[in-house]
């Protein structure tokens, strides 16, 4: 935080207790962005009326900005009483009008008011980002969920750019230079899912209408990144989820309109502001881009559109029960993808990518409940996780199987009718879901909503040679999980599916009838939480026949058994990268081809026993290289294997064929656009092959806001002493470096594993951490403290840090823990190896 982080943490207790007392009504906002453009202005003029009612003469209201210049208390002028992160009131009226002009801050870290300067065109951009606490940075509010209140945006900006909030534009005024817009007042929601954007974009627009509503649709981005802006995708995916919303949720969408907007330097996924919603621009291609990377953007614009009920509409009363939005969003944003647009491989994605984040960060000593404690803001910040999100969507479809789907969203419809524009807790859900269901809610609940760890399963013959199907998860014990186990046979050298037998597992132990079959799929159609062990006569077929299996779901569910068993030591590297390179090179759905590769870099450089990892690791940038080779030429398979290629030559071979592709010999159809020419010069960086020349002249072909980035990232890659040690000085000591930048720089400091060059800041990286993450802003400490831990051959220096700071910030020691965890896993996974493999 900043040296005010003291005030800026706030608590659960404290702001219940200015809930209790404090009614909010009416905001009106005021913004002069007028100035935005010239760079050496830091801030910006904010002024905010709030209308409330009070049962207490003293409250606060929160502000983070550089300077507060005036407080009006019911027409009186009071005495600015500012710590830099709270005002105080007092002498408080049952009805209370308080105004506050200050100037807020510009932010380079993506937190309040970002501002972005186009290096193609030299305009500027701006937006707003605030989840969970950041809209204080821009405006004096009342920060936290519970306390909703109408806002009314009035923002002055240069003339001609687009000005955007939550409602349309309503009064429009025009300066010499300037115009200032007064938008329409919003209906109840809370301050952190307000937003603002200014600048010139790039807008499309469209409209989605049905018998009795008309919503003006409108995509918009950067206008130097407008032609490749997909956006009639965009639309047909925002229409297509209206669409089944408005049906499911009988619930009329309530914002009037509904912008999207992809907007630089983006911290996050995207952010479901009510009428505005805000992407990264990760989502636009400059290039070549797979279907895969259109379906996760197309999920995304689903997660978001379900946030503008589970959310926005009905909120959380406060963070610990976030994942009564985010648990529901990204259950929906696989859900609808999979029935009604063209991205029905949703669900095998789902189960390879959010749920492998998901098992990972459950097995960490730091998991914690779906409903999770979170006793302030600091730790509301790092609950945005694999629990919060990606576990809570997977428990989530168990609900469904368990109550049907017809249930679930009868449910859902009663939930928005009882409380929408309300906050509500667990039990205000739970009690609409078993009032359709007839089913004991709270039971489940306690089962899997309360308790924490992943469960395992595994079939198993006992002594009388009955099949036994066993259920670990341990201290949480057994969860009752609704499945379906799925029977498989090689007939004529393919899988063909024999049958599936669907039943209910409450127990450690659950005998089970299983026929004599090659492959046994445990939890088949992927209904519960779990992970699913394959049992040895399954491991010897899939390692000869996973590819003949046809079924996307199916082949995803086999391939993330591999890899957890990986992860837990069970399964030894090798024999997984094997697998891989028997049958990734035959895996036709890109989606599980992108995260199967990306497993198998990351096996190689973690999970690889010490000896053998340099002679896989070539090995790794051979099997890239041959799949590069082979596949079809143009295809999605083609530029995914391009893509693995380029990451595996920075750990070296291929240098020549690295340097042909750059040179205009490519792979016949492959499309060498900029994004992969940075990620092979990148490669070429890090093995000493390029120098600074190739890496400025290259950024001169793309002097983009990627290009920059990129050139910082290369430059840093170099394995020089000096370059890695300029890295490590800047990413610590350069204030001015954006969150993308110093991503770059740190990404350049770790570049090839070279650990030669890195090792000897180890123990500098522990008496840094503390200080940055008390003076730096809780983003930018975020990303130093996770991108520059040491990957040291002990955790002798983290437990040490552990044990001589037991009094640091809990959300900064949570970061270590886990740090600390995932290497002991590399540690705990590369000693079994041997043991594994000659066992």
């Amino acid at each position: 935080m900043s040296s005010v982080n003291a005030a800026a943490n706030l608590t659960r207790e404290e702001t219940a207790e200015r809930a209790s007392c404090i009614s909010p009504r009416s905001i009106r906002v005021e913004l002069d962005l007028s100035g935005a453009p010239e760079q050496t202005r830091t801030g910006f003029p904010s002024i905010t009326t709030l209308e409330f009612g009070a049962t207490t003469e003293t409250t606060w209201i929160d502000f983070i900005g550089e300077e507060v210049s005036r407080v009006i208390v019911n027409g009186q002028e009071r005495d600015v009483r500012w710590d830099g992160a709270r005002i105080a009131i007092d002498a408080l009226s049952a009805q209370n009008e308080v105004r506050i002009e200050a100037v807020a801050a510009y932010s380079r870290s993506g937190e309040g008011m970002h501002r972005f300067h186009d290096p193609v065109d030299g305009e500027t951009y701006l937006y707003t980002q605030y989840e969970p606490a950041d809209s204080r940075r821009v405006m004096a509010c009342f920060e936290q969920p519970d306390m909703k209140a109408s806002y009314t945006f009035e923002v002055t900006a240069p003339a001609g750019w687009h000005l955007l909030s939550n409602q349309a534009a309503g009064r429009v005024r025009e300066g010499i230079g300037v115009q200032t817009v007064e938008f329409a007042p919003t209906l109840p929601i809370s301050s952190y899912i307000t937003a603002v954007v200014a600048g010139p974009y790039a807008r499309i627009d469209g409209e989605w209408s049905r018998a009795d509503q008309h919503i003006a649709l409108g995509v918009l981005c950067r206008a130097s990144l407008a032609e490749h802006l997909e956006a009639d995708e965009i639309l047909e995916v925002t229409r297509q989820g209206l669409d089944f919303y408005s049906d499911a949720f009988a619930y009329p969408y309530p914002w009037g309109k509904y912008d999207q907007i992809f907007v630089p330097e983006y911290n996050l996924g995207a952010m479901e502001n009510p009428g505005l919603v805000t992407f990264t621009e990760a989502y636009i291609s400059r290039g070549a881009a797979t279907d895969a990377q259109r379906g996760a953007r197309a999920n995304t614009i689903l997660h978001e559109m379900a946030h503008m009920w589970f959310g926005d509409l009905v909120t959380m009363r406060w963070w610990d029960d976030l994942w009564l939005k985010e648990s529901f969003a990204d259950y929906m944003g696989s859900h609808v993808s999979a029935a009604v647009t063209r991205f029905t491989d949703a669900w095998a994605r789902f189960a390879n990518t959010r749920k492998a984040w998901a098992y990972k960060q459950d097995q960490l000593p730091t998991t914690h409940p779906i409903v999770a404690d979170i006793p302030d803001l600091e730790a509301a910040k790092l609950n945005f996780d694999g629990i919060t999100y990606a576990k809570g969507a997977a428990v989530l479809k168990q609900l469904v199987a368990f109550v049907g789907e017809e249930a679930f969203f009868e449910g859902a419809r009663r939930y928005f009718a009882a409380h929408a524009f309300g906050n509500t807790t667990l039990d205000d859900l739970l009690d609409k879901l078993e009032e359709v269901s007839g089913r004991d809610l709270h039971a489940w609940s306690r089962a899997w909503l309360q308790t924490s760890g992943v469960s395992a399963l595994r079939l198993e013959t006992d002594a009388e040679g009955h099949r036994v199907l066993l259920q670990d998860a341990g201290a949480a014990g057994p969860r009752p999980h609704r499945l379906r186990v799925g029977l498989y046979d090689l007939r004529g050298g393919r899988l063909a599916l024999r049958e599936r037998i669907e039943l209910d597992v409450t127990q450690a132990r659950t005998e089970i009838e299983i026929p004599d079959v090659d492959l046994v799929l445990l939890n088949d159609d992927d209904l519960t939480y779990a992970k699913a062990r394959l049992d040895e006569r399954s491991l010897q077929t899939v390692e000869q026949s996973l590819s003949t299996l046809e079924d996307d779901l199916a082949r995803g569910l086999v391939w993330s058994a591999l890899w957890n068993a990986t992860r837990d030591g069970e399964l030894p590297a090798q024999r997984y990268l094997d697998i891989v390179r028997r049958h990734a090179m035959a895996e036709t759905n890109v989606g599980l081809l992108g995260a199967v590769l990306g497993n198998a870099a990351f096996a190689v450089r973690h999970y690889v026993a010490d000896e053998a990892r340099e002679g896989q690791a070539r090995a790794w940038t051979d099997t890239t290289w041959a799949s590069l080779q082979s596949a079809d030429a143009g295809s999605d398979a083609q530029l995914t294997w391009a893509r693995a290629f380029a990451s595996a030559a920075a750990f070296g071979g291929h240098t020549d064929d690295v340097r042909a592709i750059l040179d205009g010999d490519a792979p016949r159809g492959l499309v060498v656009d900029a994004d992969l020419r940075w990620l092979l010069l990148t490669a070429r960086a890090t093995t000493g092959d390029a120098s600074a020349e190739d890496i400025v002249a290259e950024c001169d072909r793309d002097d983009t806001a990627a290009g920059r980035t990129a050139e910082i990232r290369a430059l840093a890659s170099r394995p020089d002493p000096d370059v890695r040690a300029a890295a490590w000085a800047a990413a610590w000591n350069d204030l001015v470096l954006s969150n993308d930048h110093l991503d770059a720089t740190i990404d350049g400091f770790r570049a090839g594993g070279r650990r030669d060059l890195i090792a000897a800041y180890d123990e500098e990286y522990f008496t840094r951490i503390r200080e940055a993450w008390e003076t730096r802003s809780i983003e930018i400490a975020r990303r130093l403290v996770l991108g520059l831990f040491p990957a040291s051959h002990s955790t002798a220096l983290a437990d040490a840090w552990l044990d001589e700071n037991v009094d640091a910030p809990g959300a900064l020691r949570r970061l270590v823990i886990e740090c600390r965890d995932e290497l002991a896993r590399d540690l705990r996974v590369r000693a079994a190896q041997g043991a594994l493999t000659h066992g």
